[in-house]
């Protein structure tokens, strides 16, 4: 007697076989979820979406995510990690988790131009106020905190101009007064320096990166991540994370379980590029200043020297006054190799040039300034193009 053939739409989709558990290879599987099934109904309603001893939902976490949030914490020397969908989803989410009408941040005025105009206006729109302090004079931190001030950022170094501000005293300041802290550490990549053990065993009590940047690696991903030691500020995190129904793609996590193992050896990398083409340009006649923390003469390079081991590969430049933002404009448009765009940290060098007087009320010098983001190019080849592009400008 011949089987009769099962209801296809019902077989496939209930089918039995399961594959034998033990598969181990190189890299994670990746899993992709909304609904996250429940063998009973005592388990459905035990379960609990805080921690991770088991899966409620696709939002709060997969296998892929969960690992993708130890890894991270590793890296910045946390304990645990939260993952939104950009570095300014990150800022966004502290600023959200901690922050309340009648509440005041503070905010360096050297931070990340997003996270400031985020502060100028959701934020200001929900009865928030925030001042803006010189990351550079600790001094001015001490004069800025008040009563109401509940959060302090920092960024380290500043977003463009590349400041190293001294880390260790600013957060002197904010802890003798018991404000909350917390860093972006996008820059150093939780490579460079470990923001959680800063000085005598102290250090931030949040730290954010872009993984948009270092932890990727390769332009394509967007991703932030929020990290912390404190269970009790993790899980205040963790609630208007949740509320905000923010997840991330498990093919995202998946690219970058597979970039981090690289992570350190790319930082040097870029690194070390980085500090040769800087030196370079600290020879030319056509610039006033270099702005790169590990260079003698950059801003805060005593305070980099103190807690650093390492350097992003990025770094500014100021042109000459004498030289017109026309004229600056052509030697960027005139560049082969560096390639005009936003971000960083990819394979591919990057330039942008930015106009002073626009970013910082009182900026600390004259003229246009433009900064390179170091890829994986040699340096001979990059330094050749920078050669050409102030030839071809006019500028040589």
């Amino acid at each position: 007697m011949t089987q009769k053939k099962p209801d296809l739409a019902t077989a496939l989709i209930h089918h039995a076989y399961e594959p034998p558990a033990g598969f181990v290879a190189p890299q994670p599987a990746v899993h992709k979820a909304s609904t996250v099934i429940f063998p009973n109904t005592a388990a459905l309603r035990a379960r609990n979406w805080k921690s991770k001893a088991g899966y409620t939902y696709g939002l709060h976490g997969t296998p892929t995510s969960f690992m993708l949030e130890e890894r991270i914490a590793t890296l910045e020397g946390g304990l645990q990690t939260l993952l939104v969908p950009s570095g300014l989803a990150a800022i966004a989410l502290v600023d959200m988790a901690l922050l309340k009408s009648g509440d005041e941040v503070l905010i360096p005025d050297n931070a990340y131009g997003p996270g400031k105009e985020l502060a100028r206006n959701e934020l200001a729109g929900w009865g928030v106020t925030h001042r803006f302090y010189d990351a550079m004079d600790p001094g001015s931190l001490t004069a800025a905190i008040g009563p109401a001030t509940k959060l302090v950022w920092l960024e380290a170094p500043g977003s463009v101009t590349m400041e190293f501000p001294d880390l260790p005293a600013l957060l002197r300041v904010a802890r003798e007064r018991g404000v909350t802290t917390a860093l972006d550490n996008t820059w150093g990549a939780g490579v460079a320096f470990d923001a959680f053990d800063l000085a005598d065993g102290q250090g931030v009590d949040i730290c954010m990166q872009a993984l948009t940047k270092y932890p990727s690696g390769g332009g394509d991903v967007l991703m932030g991540s929020v990290t912390t030691r404190d269970e009790a500020l993790h899980l205040k995190l963790k609630f208007t994370h949740m509320r905000m129904g923010w997840g991330v793609g498990a093919n995202d996590a998946e690219a970058l379980l597979r970039s981090l193992p690289s992570l350190p050896l790319r930082y040097a990398a870029h690194d070390a590029t980085a500090r040769t083409l800087a030196q370079w340009w600290a020879t030319q006649p056509q610039v006033v200043q270099v702005l790169h923390p590990a260079l003698p003469g950059s801003p805060g390079h005593a305070h980099w020297k103190a807690v650093c081991t390492q350097a992003a590969g990025l770094f500014s430049v100021v042109f000459d006054e004498r030289f017109t933002a026309k004229q600056v404009d052509a030697f960027v448009d005139a560049l082969r190799l560096f390639k005009l765009g936003y971000s960083w940290a990819g394979p591919v060098s990057l330039v942008v040039p930015y106009d002073l007087s626009s970013m910082r009320e009182h900026p600390a010098w004259k003229g246009t300034l433009v900064r390179f983001s170091i890829g994986l190019e040699s340096a001979d080849a990059l330094i050749t193009d920078f050669e050409q592009a102030l030839a071809a400008s006019g500028l040589a």
